[in-house]
């Protein structure tokens, strides 16, 4: 029997579904326009899926092959309603409890972090290792944790949800910390999200922090100071995540994973905070750049017998 996986990322604008073989090949790759609202996207999501189904030959003997589907948030654990999503219209909507019905189909969901963690770790850049840290970091912040070519979502399904960690070993000139839309100050959300790098440079209110390494290479004084600031952030951050998790990749993927030669500064400055004279984690660039998404939602449904049913 020939293995396929199907994914699905929702996004706030589009809805993304791809294939995979059993080796992990995307096969097919569809996308269409996020309706923007609950149920017109409960339809959306069914109409893509059968169209792939059908399109793939697969399920014509009455099969329903199960899907596994990535959200821009993530699902409660008390009340299984989502929570945290920017796609607004997600929020307070049980989506795991109405997708199955809508589509008859065995589902499995996660937030996109997590997705992009598992595709990585499962055959991206830290295929092989066995604890990966994975971390998006674009307009806000979020990651999620494999083990052993698992997700590791935790009882409250925060697992890996580093963006709402404060940063750590404050200095008194950083004072006063950010507030966070979560209520705290300090996250680290705050300090390393695209918007925050882009205000460091070019002042509140700018969202954007496209270029900042080619400006500071052509003696633009502040990208160069807002990077020198924005390393030191990372390179604390990623102290904490190796201190506590001690994973053997950290995996970036997001707006961040596009500023190469700044990531490449973090390693070095790790000694400052960590407990051991050697760091042995790696700090990687995804693979699967925007597929990442997707692919993961696919790996969610990680065996030949689950498939199967």
């Amino acid at each position: 029997m020939n293995i396929i996986r199907l994914g699905i990322d929702l996004g706030a604008t589009k809805i993304e579904i791809a294939a995979l073989d059993h080796a992990g090949n995307i096969i097919l790759r569809r996308r269409t326009p996020n309706p923007g609202a609950y149920e017109p996207m409960m339809a959306a999501i069914r109409d893509l899926t059968d169209s792939a189904v059908a399109e793939l030959g697969i399920g014509s003997m009455g099969e329903r092959p199960p899907l596994g589907v990535g959200i821009p948030g993530s699902i409660n654990a008390s009340d299984g309603l989502v929570k945290n999503a920017n796609a607004t219209w997600l929020n307070g909507k049980p989506f795991a409890r109405d997708l199955p019905e809508v589509t008859k189909r065995l589902i499995r969901i996660e937030n996109d972090a997590n997705c992009f963690a598992l595709s990585e770790a499962t055959d991206g850049a830290a295929a092989g290792r066995p604890v990966v840290l994975g971390i998006i970091i674009g307009s806000g912040m979020g990651g999620g944790i494999v083990v052993d070519g698992r997700l590791v979502p935790g009882p409250n399904h925060l697992a890996g949800e580093c963006g709402h960690i404060p940063l750590p070993w404050v200095r008194a000139d950083e004072f006063p910390l950010p507030r966070c839309f979560c209520g705290n100050e300090g996250c680290l959300e705050r300090f390393l999200c695209g918007p925050a790098l882009a205000a460091s440079w070019k002042g509140e209110g700018e969202r954007n922090a496209h270029g900042i390494e080619d400006a500071a290479d052509n003696g633009d004084v502040r990208a160069q100071k807002a990077l020198d600031r924005y390393v030191d952030h990372l390179a604390r951050a990623c102290a904490l995540f190796i201190n506590f998790l001690d994973p053997d990749a950290i995996v970036f993927g997001g707006g961040v994973s596009n500023l190469k030669k700044t990531l490449a500064r973090v390693p070095p400055l790790l000694s400052r905070h960590i407990i051991t004279p050697e760091c042995r984690t790696e700090l990687l660039v995804h693979k699967h750049g925007d597929s990442s998404g997707v692919r993961g939602a696919a790996w969610l449904w990680n065996t030949a017998e689950e498939i199967r049913g």
